[in-house]
C-alpha cells in the first residue's frame, strides 16, 4: 500500500481543494457563522489571513477558519508528548533447570520480583535435557512453586505448558492501586 496516498486521504481538504457549493462555517474564534457559499467562506478566510479547513464531512460540510500549519504542528506536538509518556513493557526471561538448587532459586526469584515490580512481564522457562524428560513432574512442581512465591507481586498470565523440551510460564505485574 502506498503510504503517501493513504496519508493524503486522512488529510483534511483546505482552501480551494474543498469541493462543495455551501459550507457550514465556523469562525477563527470558534463561533458559528452559519451556512454560507464556498466563495464567502474563502473570502472570510482570506480576510483573516488564515486557511479554510474542512473539519467534518456532513451535509453541508463543516469548515473552520484556522491557521492550518499551526494546527498540524499542535497535533504533532501532542502525539509526541503522548509517545513520550507511554511505558514500554518488556518481557524479561528467567531460565530454570529441574535441579535448580535453593540458593540459585532464591537469586532467580529476587530477579523475577525486581522485573515484576519494575512493570515488566516475566517469562519463566525450564529446559529439560536428556533423561530429565522422564521426570517432568519435577519441573511442574518448580513452576507451581515459582507462581506461589510470586503471587503477591504478579499474576500468572499464561499457565505453565510444555513446548518440546521446554516448560514455559508468563507472569504479569499486579496492577497498582
Amino acid at each position: 500500500m502506498n503510504r503517501g496516498r493513504a496519508n493524503a486521504k486522512q488529510r483534511p481538504q483546505i482552501n480551494e481543494n474543498i469541493r462543495a457549493t455551501e459550507v457550514r462555517l465556523i469562525g477563527a474564534d470558534g463561533d458559528q457563522i452559519g451556512v454560507v457559499s464556498i466563495e464567502e467562506a474563502l473570502e472570510a478566510a482570506r480576510a483573516a489571513t488564515l486557511d479554510l479547513v474542512q473539519i467534518a464531512d456532513s451535509d453541508p460540510i463543516v469548515c473552520k477558519v484556522m491557521d492550518y500549519g499551526k494546527h498540524i504542528f499542535e497535533q504533532k506536538k501532542a502525539k509526541a508528548a503522548q509517545r513520550k509518556n507511554a511505558k514500554q513493557i518488556q518481557v524479561k526471561e528467567m531460565k530454570f533447570r529441574p535441579g535448580t538448587e535453593e540458593g540459585d532459586y532464591q537469586v532467580k526469584l529476587r530477579n523475577l520480583i525486581r522485573f515484576l515490580e519494575g512493570g515488566d512481564k516475566a517469562k519463566v522457562s525450564l529446559r529439560y535435557r536428556g533423561r530429565e524428560m522422564a521426570h517432568q513432574e519435577l519441573g511442574m512442581q518448580l513452576m507451581h512453586r515459582v507462581a506461589k512465591d510470586l503471587e503477591e507481586h504478579g499474576v500468572v498470565e499464561q499457565a505453565a505448558k510444555m513446548e518440546g523440551r521446554q516448560l514455559t510460564m508468563v507472569l504479569a505485574p499486579k496492577k497498582k492501586k
